[in-house]
């Protein structure tokens, strides 16, 4: 059941919609292409089921079950624990192949998703092999992940220390994306005196924090539930620490994770090029040489797009990558790669509204929705600062 922001209290401590794993079978281990495949199968289904889960406060339950259900939830993990292997760098192609064919299906589902996806990465990345144990068993029980990093500086989360060597919190996140759906969201907080920053999972079914619904009245990406998110009073235990302090902004980790939103970025301006397309069959404009033309400059982009995922992919599986001078490249490599995503998905929204005009802007058509979900979507923090990295990195002489 959807749930609306106006059907509830603007702040409840108890999760919209507890989430409950998908009863179903574990998945049988596939292959990184074989994930890809699982992907593209159920884009049209995503699709097809956007505009009901397009509200403010619900969120797709049901397509995270489909996702569940198709291996797509675990794979980011290595076979041995129940995944695809799509964690290691050769096969990071194949995973921003995903994210791509999710994105194209929904945005909404694909921001989570790639969500998701990034918090399973972290943890593999940073925890101990115990612990990555335990959380792929989550994975594999339905229970969904995600990262919360944005805060107030007001009012950002705090661990303060208790006599039993456990934590409580204080303060809150923003744009938690997922709130009172995700069962184990990844989280950033500042630990007394001064010692950093430290990545921590909350048990956020067993202790859910406090949601301030009123906060998500966006744009677009409405089914996300990116609410406010108040810890205070919460507890963790040193078990649920994730890697040493400041670990999560270590390079290329941080600022390279961009090409997984990128790739969702790219599903969505797919999405633009296939309606726009589908549209003017429909009318019967396909002969009408400005259309025509408009939908060549389109297809240039959407294949400019996928060039950019390829190179971002080898990029990334670069020995050197894990050298000084290649967390550099990667970092500066990913940045201009999220710069030109964006520029060509600005470009292919700019290019559909002259092809489908008014009438293909008004509902039920689909353009109306992508335009506000990408348009929103594309909104990712410090793009001057990502381009100006790329000037300063070519202009010190140094190549990718």
């Amino acid at each position: 059941m959807l749930t609306t922001a106006a059907a509830l209290p603007a702040t409840d401590p108890s999760p919209i919609e507890t989430p409950t794993p998908v009863e179903t079978p574990t998945p049988a281990v596939m292959t990184p292409t074989e994930a890809e495949a699982a992907a593209a199968q159920l884009a049209p289904r995503l699709f097809d089921q956007a505009a009901a889960t397009d509200v403010e406060g619900g969120f797709p339950t049901q397509e995270f079950g489909w996702l569940h259900a198709a291996g797509l939830l675990t794979a980011a993990l290595p076979a041995s624990l129940g995944g695809a292997g799509l964690h290691a760098p050769a096969a990071t192609l194949p995973l921003l192949r995903v994210l791509q064919h999710v994105g194209r299906g929904n945005l909404a589902v694909g921001r989570v998703f790639e969500g998701h996806t990034n918090a399973l990465l972290l943890i593999q990345q940073l925890a101990t092999a115990a612990q990555v144990a335990g959380y792929a068993a989550d994975a594999r029980a339905g229970r969904l992940f995600g990262v919360w990093n944005t805060e107030n500086p007001a009012d950002g989360v705090h661990l303060e220390d208790l006599p039993n060597g456990r934590y409580r919190l204080r303060g809150a996140k923003t744009f938690a994306s997922g709130a009172g759906q995700l069962a184990r969201p990844l989280i950033t907080g500042a630990l007394p005196h001064g010692q950093g920053w430290q990545l921590f999972v909350l048990p956020a079914d067993a202790q859910p924090p406090a949601l301030d619904r009123s906060f998500w009245q966006p744009l677009g990406m409405r089914a996300t539930a990116s609410f406010r998110a108040d810890l205070t009073g919460l507890e963790i235990g040193p078990e649920d620490l994730i890697g040493p302090p400041n670990a999560y902004y270590q390079q290329p980790a941080f600022s390279g994770g961009a090409i997984r939103f990128a790739a969702v970025q790219l599903g969505g301006a797919e999405a633009v090029f296939d309606e726009t397309r589908d549209f003017l069959r429909s009318l019967g404009r396909t002969d009408d040489p400005y259309q025509r033309q408009r939908l060549g400059e389109m297809a240039i982009l959407l294949e400019s797009g996928r060039q950019w995922l390829r190179g971002a992919a080898e990029n990334a599986a670069r020995p050197s990558a894990a050298t000084p001078e290649g967390a550099e490249a990667t970092v500066a490599y990913a940045n201009m790669m999220r710069t030109a995503i964006e520029t060509i998905s600005l470009e292919m929204l700019r290019l559909a509204e002259r092809c489908v005009g008014a009438r293909g802007l008004l509902r039920p058509q689909p353009f109306e929705r992508l335009h506000r979900d990408l348009t929103h979507y594309l909104r990712q923090p410090a793009p001057d600062g990502a381009l100006a990295d790329v000037g300063r990195f070519v202009l010190e002489g140094k190549t990718f």
